[in-house]
């Protein structure tokens, strides 16, 4: 009679990928947000992971969790082990779908550079379908389906696309009151939330000791904020790339400089090299060309 010994059972890869994403990231919490699971799901697969192995891989706190010395020496080989299984997914995707593109990029990018593109772009290559994920901070390639990243990077970091480089913009009927960078105290300054510092950091280069805070609404979409300044409702720090086709076509002006580099690039990147000629190599080389 055939001997079958019992196996012992392997954990869950769920349960061990919470535990690799809360491990890397330093908690439940931000491990959920990765996941897209709930903290007390990320707890839960991690305590059910422990009670398997019969050893604990966190230490509970009242502020958190860390990791136990057992966490620490496992964690370099899981997170390299989730690394390669996701580039390997990507691989998958890549060659099961290969006229498919996907691209993360901010939402200001995608709404103000990107999409006045994508027209140009599916003449030039009708059989490239373009999926466009917006977010706001760039995600981790090596485990998101993303084929191509297109964010703001420090400078020579990625394919650079563009300098980022800022200086105020407004409507034209708003320009004819603007003379000197001083008169910015007397018309509303559009800001944006997330670039909220913009104001700041220009100012002190152009009003430098003059104390200069800017006064107007403030935006939580930058491309809001760009219409509202074709309207005529103030001045708005202005990022080159991204306000480009409205001074190109008069809707906006530059009514003084200086114009400000902030020291990072608009930037493509990617996880992984593609090959040569295929759609997403394609995708790049046309968002990369001259002019484009």
């Amino acid at each position: 009679m055939p001997v079958a010994p019992p196996r012992p059972n392997a954990p869950p890869l769920n349960a061990l990928r919470a535990f690799e994403a809360a491990a890397r990231l330093g908690g439940f919490a931000a491990a959920a947000e990765e996941l897209g699971v709930t903290p007390g799901a990320v707890a839960a697969h991690v305590k059910a992971l422990e009670d398997g192995l019969g050893a604990a891989l966190f230490e509970r706190h009242a502020k958190g969790v860390r990791l136990s010395a057992l966490g620490h020496r496992v964690l370099p080989e899981f997170t390299e082990a989730f690394d390669r299984l996701g580039l390997a997914v990507q691989a998958l995707r890549a060659e099961a779908a290969p006229g498919t593109v996907h691209i993360a990029t901010l939402p200001a990018i995608a709404q103000l550079w990107l999409s006045p593109r994508l027209p140009a772009l599916r003449a030039a290559a009708p059989a490239i379908t373009i999926s466009i994920t917006a977010m706001e901070e760039p995600p981790d390639l090596k485990r998101a389906p993303f084929d191509l990243n297109l964010f703001y990077r420090p400078e020579g970091e990625g394919r650079v696309l563009a300098p980022d480089e800022i200086f105020p913009v407004c409507a034209p009927s708003l320009a004819a009151r603007l003379a000197r960078p001083e008169d910015l105290a007397d018309v509303p300054c559009l800001t944006d939330s997330v670039w909220a510092e913009d104001w700041r950091i220009w100012a002190e280069a152009a009003l430098p000791g003059a104390g200069f805070a800017p006064e107007g609404p403030v935006f939580s979409l930058y491309a809001l904020a760009v219409e509202e300044a074709v309207n005529g409702a103030g001045v708005l720090m202005g990022h080159g790339a991204l306000v480009a086709r409205h001074l190109e076509s008069g809707a906006l002006v530059a009514p003084f400089g200086p114009r400000l580099r902030l020291g990072r690039d608009l930037s493509l990147w990617s996880a992984r090299p593609h090959r040569p000629g295929s759609p997403a190599a394609r995708v790049a080389d046309w968002l990369a060309r001259p002019g484009g």
